[in-house]
């Protein structure tokens, strides 16, 4: 019986501790934002996407000439292998197992190179779209911004206001 009431006491007293916090979010002006729809509207990403491609498209197309010249040498070997003189044979196997390694070593390294540019640049766009979001905050009086809301009415919602202005930014 004593533990009850002491439990009971306990719950009443950590409730009349977070009244205050309740009743001063109560009073908040809460906006959302949905990140996605943010991010792929913006022109930042836009830009972002075309740096990328104009960056890696050519080594990319070269890698894959590269991987088809291969492929093509190594089934026309595997026909003629039984023609070639044993000292020819194992030539050329070491030069396609030498191809192969070089290859496989640009591919890592190019997924790599690419994996880099693309952290960096999502950096750089997500540091000016918390900018945007914070200067619409402001503007609007916002004392809190929740991020991807399972529901947000069009009167909280500042997804359009954000990409407006990112639109606007260089």
């Amino acid at each position: 019986m004593n533990t009850s009431k002491s439990i009971y006491g306990s719950l009443l007293a950590m409730a009349l501790m977070a009244t205050p916090a309740l009743s001063m979010a109560q009073g908040a002006k809460i906006g959302a934002i949905r990140t996605s729809e943010v991010v792929l509207q913006s022109p930042q990403f836009k830009a972002a996407s075309e740096k990328m491609k104009a960056e890696f498209e050519r080594r990319r197309n070269e890698l894959e000439a590269s991987a088809k010249k291969f492929q093509e040498d190594a089934e026309k070997f595997q026909k003629e292998a039984d023609l070639l003189s044993a000292a020819d044979r194992a030539k050329q196997e070491k030069e396609l197992n030498t191809r192969r390694i070089d290859i496989g070593y640009q591919q890592r390294q190019l997924q790599e190179d690419v994996q880099n540019r693309d952290r960096e640049l999502t950096q750089e766009m997500q540091g000016k779209i918390a900018q945007v979001i914070e200067d619409v905050a402001k503007a609007g009086g916002f004392d809190l911004v929740v991020q991807d809301p399972a529901y947000a009415s069009d009167a909280v919602n500042l997804t359009d206001e954000v990409i407006a202005k990112l639109k606007t930014l260089k």
